[in-house]
């Protein structure tokens, strides 16, 4: 039954801290802070449970930075996901055969991803880059990322 409780009021915690994200208020803050101290200072009898709490406890700066900076994401699915495609990748192929071939995989599939959340054809790209005829023109990528951070941060 402990376990049950405690998952329920982590779960209605993490909702409280999105709420934060798109509201965030002092008192807020500080009720949300002195929350987290009640919920992972809990000493709960199962071993294995008690060990998870105290890790978490020992990590409450990173946890709570969404206190101080509401528009940092809750979770690394983004990070996640944005280094699937090289493991699936390194699963199939067994890896590279040099240090050399794994560095131009990492940079292209870098490229790539970069590319794709800046909503830029990663073929596009690569042909204006090498100058190849009939290309679209396409920025940089330091050009492109900064216009995007331009116009997130202006909104």
């Amino acid at each position: 039954m402990a376990q049950k409780e405690l998952r329920g009021l982590i779960w209605e915690f993490y909702r409280d801290l999105l709420a934060y994200r798109a509201d965030p208020s002092p008192k807020r803050k500080a009720a949300l802070r002195a929350r987290f101290d009640r919920i992972f200072k809990r000493t709960t009898g199962f071993v294995s449970l008690d060990r998870l709490l105290k890790r978490l406890r020992a990590n409450k700066p990173e946890l709570l930075r969404v206190l101080d900076r509401p528009m940092i994401p809750l979770h690394t699915n983004g990070s996640e996901n944005d280094i699937r495609c090289q493991v699936t990748k390194r699963k199939i192929s067994g890896g590279t055969r040099s240090d050399q071939g794994r560095d131009c995989r990492d940079a292209f599939l870098g490229l790539a991803k970069t590319c794709a959340k800046l909503g830029i054809a990663f073929w596009d790209y690569l042909g204006a880059r090498l100058e190849v005829a009939n290309q679209p023109a396409v920025l940089r990528l330091p050009e492109l990322v900064t216009q995007r951070a331009m116009t997130v941060n202006s909104s």
